[in-house]
């Protein structure tokens, strides 16, 4: 049975002649107290579940928290990130761009020098080439002198001979026959 707070207050209890009935004034109290006992246990038992449901509602707070902290805390990470990757990859472009046109310039700059020393090496060869011939045409025209001014060389006939005496005994000296021009022919160089 179910008492309410009003029949507490209103409940009248039948007198007798030493005052009121006793047995029902225990039995009434018995009921109340029932009643509030349930009343105590089922309010003790909500205020646990309260507590929990709160307990359970602040851990999903702070979770709540904690992962907008950390999606936040992300989503700034990969900013930042992105950022410097942009800024680090522009960096990397415009190094590598530097080091290109250095290459090219380099490359252009050893062609030119290659040109250069092709067409220096070719002016040396023609100039040796112009030297050479005149030496050679110098050379010539000398051979060419020294038949009429130098007489015919002879050929010694030797003989060959294994005896020592001969070998040890000095040869005659014989007379130069060469005489030098009065006058000798320029060459040109």
């Amino acid at each position: 049975m179910k008492i309410t707070p009003q029949e507490i207050v209103t409940k009248n209890f039948p007198k007798k002649m030493l005052g009121v009935d006793e047995t029902a004034v225990m039995t009434f109290l018995q009921e109340v107290s029932i009643g509030f006992e349930n009343l105590i246990r089922e309010n003790n038992i909500l205020k646990e579940t309260l507590k929990e449901k709160m307990t359970l509602i602040a851990e999903n707070n702070l979770k709540s928290n904690s992962l907008q902290t950390t999606i936040q805390s992300a989503s700034t990470m990969a900013d930042k990130y992105r950022t410097d990757a942009e800024r680090e990859s522009r960096f990397i472009i415009a190094d590598a761009q530097q080091k290109a046109e250095m290459i090219v310039r380099d490359a252009k700059d050893s062609l030119k020098k290659l040109y250069n020393d092709i067409a220096e090496l070719k002016k040396a060869r023609l100039q040796f080439e112009a030297n050479m011939r005149a030496l050679t045409q110098a050379h010539l025209s000398l051979l060419d002198q020294s038949q009429t001014y130098l007489p015919a060389f002879q050929m010694p006939n030797l003989t060959f001979d294994t005896g020592l005496e001969k070998a040890l005994t000095p040869m005659p000296e014989k007379k130069n026959n060469f005489k030098i021009p009065e006058h000798m022919p320029e060459i040109e160089e």
